[in-house]
């Protein structure tokens, strides 16, 4: 009897477990931020320049980064990434695929560039004119200052830095991306 209660306790701390795991990496966005809602996806399509990230190990050593997004025919996103590895001399691409999380007007997405393995990718504030763009991963590691341009005013680079300080982000440690092209 003692057996059979320990394999049943042990059974459903297993599933608990699973369950908190499962619900833990579906999370997409850090606690506390709100994806940008309306969003419209057509104006947010084309070039964006990576003025600022948290750096992490697929964009390490790298500048004159750049995002391209355009719709594929099953209406999720392309998403192409590209920079120059300054270590390795040599310009990388990588290409991957966004969806929605829910409703298309609203900014929280996931993005995968490893088959089924998907990351949030959240637009936490844009301008009127979709100029300008702070963008969230699924938690505190992950932020990119966003630009159509190669710079970004400073007013509105400021008013970013704020915003992610306000959700617990550590600005001090943002790589500022040099654009020599």
């Amino acid at each position: 009897m003692k057996n059979r209660n320990l394999l049943i306790g042990c059974s459903a701390l297993a599933i608990g477990a699973t369950l908190a795991f499962a619900l833990s990496s579906c999370k997409t966005i850090p606690k506390g931020a709100v994806a940008v809602k309306p969003f419209d996806k057509e104006k947010y399509l084309g070039k964006w320049y990576e003025i600022a990230r948290l750096d992490f190990r697929y964009e390490k050593n790298m500048n004159n980064t750049s995002a391209e997004y355009s719709l594929n025919e099953d209406g999720s996103v392309k998403v192409v990434n590209r920079g120059y590895n300054y270590v390795k001399n040599k310009e990388e691409e990588a290409i991957g695929k966004a969806k929605f999380v829910g409703s298309p007007d609203e900014a929280k997405l996931k993005v995968s560039f490893f088959g089924p393995f998907y990351a949030g990718y959240n637009v936490i504030a844009i301008d009127s004119d979709y100029k300008y763009a702070l963008v969230a991963g699924k938690n505190l590691k992950y932020l990119w200052l966003l630009s159509r341009k190669k710079t970004m005013p400073e007013k509105v680079k400021q008013a970013y830095l704020k915003k992610a300080e306000s959700l617990g982000y550590d600005v001090s440690k943002l790589v500022w991306v040099e654009h020599r092209k």
